[in-house]
């Protein structure tokens, strides 16, 4: 049986200011924007979406109901990177089983941004 589900896509982080949102991401995931308008920012992260929404009204409460994990190679050396560019600790690193590593943290506008290594997961 196959899916018809072809796979993650695009993670949405909704920011109070665009235009800072941008900068701090561009630095957080050193990546340029390749889709840049008032009302969406977009980076290709590796073949992947990172969108930038801008938060209507004032910022809700922001829950970690779900949780995006980007990949790298070291999960504490990108959490220390992150937290230096003004990102919160949120779940500090862990081994969850294996050689797998996870973490997050908040960014400045209370979004969280999940961090994996897990070298057994590979693209089909």
């Amino acid at each position: 049986m196959s899916s018809s589900i072809l796979g993650l896509r695009t993670t949405v982080y909704k920011v109070g200011d665009l235009a800072r949102a941008k900068v701090w991401y561009g630095e957080a995931f050193q990546v340029e924007p390749y889709f840049d308008e008032p009302f969406y920012v977009g980076f290709n992260v590796t073949g992947y979406e990172l969108g930038l929404l801008p938060e209507e009204g004032a910022a809700g409460a922001k829950t970690a109901n779900v949780l995006s994990y980007w990949g790298v190679e070291d999960v504490e050396g990108s959490v220390q990177r992150l937290l230096a560019l003004g990102a919160a600790a949120h779940e500090k690193p862990a081994n969850v089983g294996g050689d797998i590593v996870v973490a997050s943290v908040k960014d400045p506008w209370g979004n969280v941004i999940g961090l994996i290594h897990n070298p057994g997961f590979k693209l089909p």
